[in-house]
């Protein structure tokens, strides 16, 4: 069975730093991309960032380009999303998601991913 767990949310001030980590279980995780999305009150589910299977191409939403970094470790089953320099916009229940179709353009659609963590509430204070 698939699991994906997040971990690493909290409350932090306006310019502050998060780091999540997604651990994955039951899957061949150097096979698959892996996503960041983020579900804030009232809004729709939205694409953060994404990560291909080998770590070598990230993508970003332009509202989290050069604040947000996505990496991952295929040893230890785990990607991770570092968060600086956060706004009270970005709180948020962040989700970690993996695909096993790893084309670049999917990446930033949620229904190419295949699994989905449970989430982990991100609240930044003003």
């Amino acid at each position: 069975q698939v699991q994906l767990v997040e971990s690493g949310g909290g409350l932090v001030q306006a310019g502050g730093s998060l780091r999540l980590s997604c651990a994955a279980a039951g899957l061949t995780f150097s096979s698959y991309a892996m996503g960041w999305f983020r579900l804030a009150p009232g809004k729709e589910r939205e694409f953060v960032g994404a990560i291909r299977k080998n770590g070598a191409g990230t993508y970003y939403a332009d509202s989290v380009k050069g604040r947000f970094t996505i990496s991952r470790d295929n040893a230890k089953n785990t990607v991770y999303l570092q968060m600086n320099s956060l706004k009270p916009e970005d709180t948020a229940v962040y989700y970690c998601a993996a695909a096993l179709k790893d084309v670049s353009s999917w990446l930033l659609s949620q229904i190419k991913y295949d699994y989905w963590g449970q989430g982990t509430q991100v609240t930044v204070s003003s």
